[in-house]
């Protein structure tokens, strides 16, 4: 009879599993993954109020977080996070350095980190 049980409980055990990776790979969507954590982290410094923008970047139209910065940067590079200096910013070690500044006090989980980075890997498509 516990033999028996093995089975279905392994194949149950197996198929939550199988399945919680799939959600984990879910393709991002622009306004229920990206434009919030933009909006939340982002916009108050590098969104539509020019008189409140800095550093010259725009992250709420694509143009914006595409154009190369007067460091030379670019913000997004579509389909390259590792040039794409958002990602170096949102996973750098540096104070001075890192986004959303600490100062702001509502850091980005692991997790959206990675929503942001699998976006731009996957060509960083704004919605309108």
């Amino acid at each position: 009879m516990r033999s028996a049980l093995r089975f279905p409980i392994a194949l149950l055990l197996a198929m939550s599993l199988s399945g919680a990776s799939l959600r984990a790979e879910e393709p991002i969507d622009f306004e229920r993954d990206v434009r919030p954590l933009l909006s939340d982290r982002c916009f108050a410094c590098h969104g539509p109020d020019g008189a409140h923008r800095e550093a010259g970047l725009r992250l709420d139209v694509a143009e914006g977080s595409t154009a190369t910065l007067d460091s030379g940067a670019i913000a997004i590079v579509p389909g390259d996070p590792s040039r794409s200096e958002l990602v170096a910013r949102i996973r750098s070690d540096d104070a001075d350095l890192v986004m959303p500044p600490a100062s702001l006090g509502r850091p980005l989980s692991d997790s959206e980190k990675r929503t942001l980075e699998r976006w731009i890997e996957s060509g960083a498509e704004y919605e309108t």
